[in-house]
């Protein structure tokens, strides 16, 4: 998904090189990573009294007066999303499951043990297909949870097993998601979950990206870059194609030691910034056709675009033509996994545009796994190679 271009606060010559964090120039991940102080600090704005606006504005060092306006599927400041939150279920902000267990059957909100127990399933001490299977017995007959758990177990399949840490790297992106659920009484998607939003995301999304990472999956790109496709071990660079604003590379480098290239041409803007000096400005089909030799490197897009008429390309074009132009034999892709149409094409999922448009081609999934889902989202992570006839 493309943010939309910040008219509100761009009023100056654009920048070669963005800054770190658009209000704050001495904003460095690097330290704001380090300083678990300061963390903890904002953690303690989020969980103790869901003060959503002093929590981004102690982590990232944003002052006071800011007003910058942040547009994505919304433009809001960080105050009215923090209004957002304080109202959100008095003013009806929190209705994600209206109707899901019938026509005229009333649906209760997620009780706080249920949200808990969705939340957990992305824990990085915990094993995912276990917790799931747990997720799925404990849920209550016709439940939100028990639509949720069905659900997610359906689209589930991994081939790969990264090994749990009790002492994984920093991930502020989950950590502030799993307060998001809580504060917007949210326990998973369901079955063809109604595309809604909430004054949150264009926020979390400037800051840290369109999908939030799970140590899973983290964990399964770097045993792909470590393993090499079950071929003779050597390490390989992941190619970011569209990195936005860096996140997820910069999880992958700092986090779990993976060599990536994040690449992105620059249509979007963002307030932040985690690789602004290392990410090459190219689109993707340039930066691929730059590479004499990439059939060792992994392609990943992160939350690929649609694109259209609005956006003067054709549907689909963005994904279809990496594809095409892609000699390697392994894509990573995050991007949703029903029919919103938010990510890659319009009336299809990407596992299903790989069926149908590219078995052909010796693409084979190997992994398809649930990611945590921002409230009226159902994102996924799919892993596809590419086997020799």
């Amino acid at each position: 998904m493309a943010l939309k271009k910040n008219r509100t606060n761009n009023t100056a010559a654009a920048k070669t090189v963005p800054p770190h964090c658009v209000g704050n120039p001495n904003f460095d991940p690097s330290k704001a990573f380090a300083d678990t102080e300061n963390y903890e600090k904002a953690l303690r704005a989020l969980n103790e009294d869901s003060d959503f606006d002093k929590a981004i504005r102690t982590w990232f060092g944003i002052p006071d007066e800011d007003d910058y306006v942040y547009h994505a599927v919304a433009s809001v400041t960080l105050r009215q999303a923090q209004r957002a939150v304080e109202v959100a279920r008095e003013k009806g902000l929190c209705l994600w499951y209206d109707g899901v267990l019938g026509e005229g059957v009333n649906t209760p909100p997620p009780s706080s043990s249920d949200i808990s127990a969705y939340t957990s399933l992305f824990l990085p001490s915990l094993s995912p297909s276990s917790t799931l299977k747990s997720f799925s017995s404990n849920a209550r007959k016709s439940s939100v949870r028990g639509l949720v758990a069905s659900h997610l177990a359906s689209k589930r399949s991994s081939a790969i097993t990264p090994p749990k840490s009790k002492k994984p790297p920093p991930n502020p992106y989950l950590d502030v998601w799993m307060w998001s659920c809580r504060v917007l009484n949210w326990c998973g998607p369901v079955p063809d979950q109604k595309l809604k939003g909430h004054h949150l995301l264009p926020v979390l999304m400037h800051h840290f990206g369109c999908a939030v990472p799970s140590h899973e999956a983290l964990g399964i790109v770097k045993i792909l870059a470590e393993d090499g496709n079950g071929k003779e071990k050597k390490k390989r660079k992941v190619v970011d194609v569209g990195s936005g604003n860096g996140y997820w590379s910069w999880m992958l480098r700092q986090g779990y030691g993976v060599d990536t290239v994040a690449v992105d041409n620059g249509q979007s803007e963002w307030r932040v910034h985690y690789l602004p000096s290392e990410t090459i400005n190219l689109s993707g089909t340039d930066y691929i056709a730059s590479v004499a030799d990439h059939k060792d490197i992994i392609m990943m897009l992160v939350y690929p675009v649609v694109g259209g008429a609005m956006s003067g390309t054709l549907e689909g074009s963005f994904t279809r033509d990496l594809m095409a132009a892609y000699k390697g034999d392994t894509v990573v892709v995050v991007g949703t996994q029903n029919h919103n149409g938010y990510t890659g094409f319009r009336d299809m999922t990407f596992d299903e545009y790989m069926e149908k448009e590219q078995k052909q081609n010796g693409w084979v999934k190997a992994v398809q796994i649930p990611l945590p889902s921002f409230a009226g989202k159902d994102e996924a992570m799919y892993v596809y190679h590419r086997v020799e006839a």
